[in-house]
């Protein structure tokens, strides 16, 4: 914290203060939505971490919500090139600390959150229910994926030596909390246990499970849960990075 004296002259007189504001650079966190959602869904959690000191950006991937494309139109590679031009516009702004900055990713928001760790530093790394794909068809639109080939690649152990985003996890060197839904019916246990064990190199990770959730999470007590557990998290990480080494 930054502690500067201030004397103000009111009406001739001299008024004594203490400005106290946030050390400069501060960090900065990431939202990445899932498919079918939109930065709506951020936008609360994003307000907690602000109230840390953090800088945060929400975004709307294209296909979705305010902006454009056609969502069955939408590649993998576009989503991708959404998400680094939104982590370029956050890490551009002047308060940022650049060797600060986390993803907060859900679903097919975890998944690209995952890649773009391979694109640009990234320090922290929360990934919530993250979805697996093969990297076949890459190029294929994500709403025409053959969905049995999808849920019968998540169904099967992976590893970083045949998956992009496994890869991805196996090199990265940051702090991460993988958050896995218990009655989760889109991405089952055993592409956690995929995450999980690609995280090798990981500074340190964190993996919970939310009793009862489901993939959506709609249920307000299990979103509680959640947001209770990134928000310690976040602040426990963001504090020992201002504490002094």
């Amino acid at each position: 914290m930054d502690e500067g004296k201030v004397t103000l002259d009111v009406a001739g007189q001299k008024v004594s203060g203490t400005l106290l504001q946030p050390e400069a650079p501060v960090p900065g966190f990431l939202f990445v939505h899932g498919w079918g959602g939109d930065q709506d869904e951020d936008l609360g959690q994003a307000e907690e971490l602000a109230r840390l000191g953090c800088i945060c950006f929400t975004f709307d991937l294209r296909g979705h919500a305010g902006s454009d494309a056609d969502k069955d139109e939408v590649t993998r590679q576009n989503s991708l090139d959404d998400v680094l031009a939104a982590y370029d516009y956050l890490a551009s702004q002047p308060m940022i600390d650049r060797a600060a900055i986390g993803v907060i990713g859900t679903s097919y928001g975890g998944y690209l959150s995952t890649l773009l760790t391979s694109e640009r530093p990234i320090r922290w790394l929360a990934l919530r229910v993250p979805a697996l794909y093969p990297d076949t068809d890459w190029d294929t639109p994500k709403a025409k994926l053959d969905k049995d080939a999808v849920r019968a690649y998540r169904a099967q152990p992976q590893t970083a030596e045949n998956d992009r985003a496994l890869a991805a996890c196996a090199a990265f060197e940051g702090d991460v909390l993988l958050v896995e839904s218990e009655r989760d019916e889109q991405i089952p246990r055993e592409a956690m246990i995929s995450f999980q064990a690609a995280f090798r190199r990981a500074s340190s990770l964190s993996h919970r499970i939310i009793p009862g959730a489901t993939h959506a999470m709609r249920d307000p007590k299990h979103q509680r849960i959640y947001t209770n557990m990134l928000l310690r998290w976040t602040e426990e990480m963001v504090r020992a990075s201002r504490s002094p080494r």
